[in-house]
């Protein structure tokens, strides 16, 4: 006893020598993602009749990444890239939406829920897929669900989950773990509910400056209420994920929490979701950590691709990815930039380029056939490479253009083929075919309207970024590198009430049923018009 006496001073020294350079807790995670923004619809980037306060307050006491890109610009895809930290040509059946995930893709959710995170999510997880273990067992991706709370929403178009509410459950059981939980808002999917941002958002037509249209639509009032519609979505979401912030100021927990909102593709409207254009990809991104990121308000332009996320994740979380069972990762960390002083810490090297591309999403083709891109952005320039120019981009006209969702939109820009004096120019920029190659300069021509691919002056940075694209598919082994580009296709789609979408509408099965486009969509094109 007098032996132990006489070293408890050294004992309790050691002890709070201990204690004092313990290792920080493990940060908790907020990942918000919305369904179909595009990125320049945040207030923090400058747009004025969307209101956005509690996104903008991230960006602001964090960080606000202006250059961040998904590899494909649809639900199921990109939300399978953010999981896996892989490229959708790296995921065999899951590049394609609609998919039967494949049971060897470990998911980053599932990596934290076994190494000491509490997970769980709200809303939309990683949808539409059909996910099942290698034993053939339900698989939850996002490891569990929290949708038993419910609300009245303000229109019939947004979900009645409580996703703040259904929050605040998942911390009650949380404990003291570090926490993941995945705020998957419906909002602003389509359907929209037609003229509510006017009537209950109180918005005006006159809101929306001429130059925030896009030139690819016809000016038309249904269009600009259309768009209001869209803003009234995303500010509900917005809403909610300032109750989830409030929450956590209550409980003392926002200090340690690493918060990331996105948007997992562009806005549901003509030539941008379901495509692989500068709206369909570029995407909000705003990313918070009040006791993680030393110098919050900076504005990062660097490229950030969403395969990058999972790699981050990891990272702060003190998760080695080598030891956690996932798939090799494609993406890379950008901890670094976080935890910097300035926005080109040592260590980080930014990325020149991110590679893009899709398969099959929405059926409407012969045989469920998907219409293939593979693509490349840098600072100013995107090239295209479509790979099956007789398919029809969007879907065939015949069974209403299925990968762009009804609406409004649609409907003024389908008109337009069959209006008398219209420019069709407004038909071909959606739904017509496309060539072989596409070029734009994105700095200038951000829309993509202009493809330089023809241009004589621009044969040399075509050549190049071709180049660049299929080395960096090569090295990824894509199966359109390999000459097994046909094997996308051949995946089975997951929603059974819609394989053979094509054969059986034009057999005019009678149990077929179509929820996401409008009747008036289905069209047989005038003579005059190219086939």
């Amino acid at each position: 006893m007098k032996t132990l006496l006489r070293f408890l001073p050294f004992l309790l020294l050691l002890a709070a020598g201990t204690t004092l350079h313990a290792r920080p807790p493990r940060p908790n995670i907020l990942f918000a993602i919305m369904d179909d923004a595009t990125y320049r619809h945040m207030s923090a980037y400058g747009c004025s009749w969307v209101k956005t306060p509690n996104f903008d307050r991230v960006a602001r006491q964090g960080l606000l990444f202006t250059r961040a890109y998904t590899p494909n610009a649809k639900c199921a895809p990109s939300r399978s890239c953010i999981i896996t930290g892989r490229n959708p040509w790296q995921l065999e059946a899951a590049a394609n939406h609609w998919s039967y995930f494949p049971a060897k893709y470990k998911t980053l959710a599932e990596a934290l829920s076994e190494n000491g995170y509490a997970v769980g999510y709200s809303g939309k997880g990683i949808a539409p897929v059909v996910a099942k273990t290698a034993a053939g067992a339900p698989r939850e991706l996002l490891v569990k669900a929290y949708n038993g709370a419910k609300t009245t929403p303000p229109t019939a178009g947004i979900s009645v989950i409580d996703y703040a509410a259904n929050f605040n459950t998942f911390l009650d059981g949380a404990g003291k773990q570090p926490f993941f939980f995945w705020y998957g808002g419906l909002e602003p999917h389509r359907g929209y509910e037609y003229g509510s941002g006017i009537t209950k958002g109180k918005k005006q037509l006159s809101d929306i400056p001429t130059s925030d249209l896009l030139a690819s639509w016809p000016a038309s009032d249904s269009v600009t209420t259309d768009m209001l519609d869209y803003a009234f979505e995303i500010e509900y979401f917005d809403a909610q994920l300032g109750k989830m912030l409030a929450s956590l100021e209550k409980r003392g927990m926002l200090e340690n929490t690493m918060v990331i909102v996105t948007s997992d593709n562009g806005m549901a409207f003509p030539r941008v979701k379901g495509q692989e254009y500068e709206y369909s990809s570029h995407l909000p991104l705003a990313v918070m950590w009040p006791g993680g990121i030393p110098r919050p308000g900076r504005e990062i332009n660097h490229l950030i691709s969403f395969i990058d996320f999972a790699p981050t994740i990891l990272e702060v979380a003190g998760i080695p990815a080598a030891g956690t069972g996932m798939q090799p990762l494609t993406g890379s960390s950008f901890a670094g930039l976080l935890r910097a002083e300035n926005d080109s810490p040592a260590g980080y090297t930014p990325r020149t380029h991110i590679l893009i591309g899709k398969e099959r999403h929405d059926v409407g083709r012969p045989h469920d056939a998907g219409y293939p891109i593979r693509g490349i952005v840098t600072d100013s320039l995107l090239y295209l490479h479509n790979f099956e120019t007789a398919r029809w981009p969007a879907g065939n006209p015949e069974t209403g253009y299925l990968n762009c969702d009804g609406g409004p939109t649609k409907t003024v820009v389908l008109q337009t083929v069959f209006s008398t004096g219209s420019d069709a120019r407004y038909w071909q920029w959606s739904f017509g075919k496309r060539p072989a190659e596409e070029l734009y300069n994105i700095a200038r021509d951000p829309e993509c309207l202009h493809n330089l691919a023809a241009d004589p002056q621009q044969h040399q940075p075509l050549a190049a970024l071709k180049e660049t694209l299929f080395s960096g598919l090569k090295q990824q082994h894509d199966p359109r590198m390999e000459g097994n580009g046909a094997v996308f296709d051949a995946y089975p789609y997951a929603d059974k009430s819609g394989v053979g979408f094509y054969e059986r509408y034009m057999k005019k099965d009678p149990a077929l049923k179509w929820k996401w486009v409008n009747d008036s969509d289905f069209q047989r094109l005038p003579e005059h018009i190219k086939r």
